[in-house]
């Protein structure tokens, strides 16, 4: 079964900051910026800049759990589902909060799936823009979802995770033999006290 990303999600800008973030030490709000998003998609809670925003705001402006971030700016357009979010954070206006309105579709899931082939070649497809490009909320919205049903969501989401886990063991992996063979490497390289001319 398809359907498109609106019909599943409330699609909303990031907090309107105007120009870079304005940050205060003992401001009463987390900030999620571009820079404290890894490539795996892991969300650096204790680097978060602190800033100021009114209490005016709704409460339901403070991101969840479950909620999807999309970065709709830049090279790379990539979704995270939030887990374990601290109180009182938002992110910046270079992300889209994709918050779900039905349960049909599990927020791993989504992120999963907008991460895949098929979704980042339409996202690619209708980027806008010479020097950034940017994605549009009228196309993230249109972006057609595959919708298993949710034993199969759970089941992707499983293999998805089983295989960043295998990743980060192999990159641990070559980490590790990079160092050895550099430790190798200085052993040559420093002069042997024992050695005789």
């Amino acid at each position: 079964m398809n359907s498109t990303l609106r019909d599943l999600v409330e699609v909303r800008a990031g907090h309107p900051f105007r120009g870079s973030v304005p940050v205060a030490a003992d401001g009463n709000a987390g900030v999620i910026q571009m820079r404290d998003v890894s490539a795996q998609g892991a969300v650096a809670w204790d680097a978060l800049s602190r800033t100021t925003i009114s209490q005016a705001g709704k409460s339901s402006d403070w991101l969840q759990d479950g909620d999807v971030l999309f970065a709709s700016r830049g090279a790379r357009n990539y979704a995270i589902c939030l887990e374990d979010v601290p109180a009182q954070t938002v992110c910046s206006q270079y992300f889209f909060v994709l918050r779900g309105k039905t349960d049909r579709v599990l927020p791993q899931y989504l992120a999963w799936h907008i991460n895949s082939g098929p979704c980042q070649r339409y996202l690619m497809s209708n980027a806008e823009g010479s020097d950034q490009l940017s994605i549009r909320r009228a196309v993230l919205e249109d972006m057609p979802v595959a919708l298993p049903p949710l034993d199969r969501q759970r089941l992707l989401v499983f293999l998805a995770e089983t295989a960043s886990q295998e990743r980060r063991c192999l990159e641990a992996l070559i980490k590790n033999r990079e160092q050895q063979l550099d430790a190798l490497a200085h052993q040559l390289l420093s002069p042997d006290p024992n050695r005789t001319h």
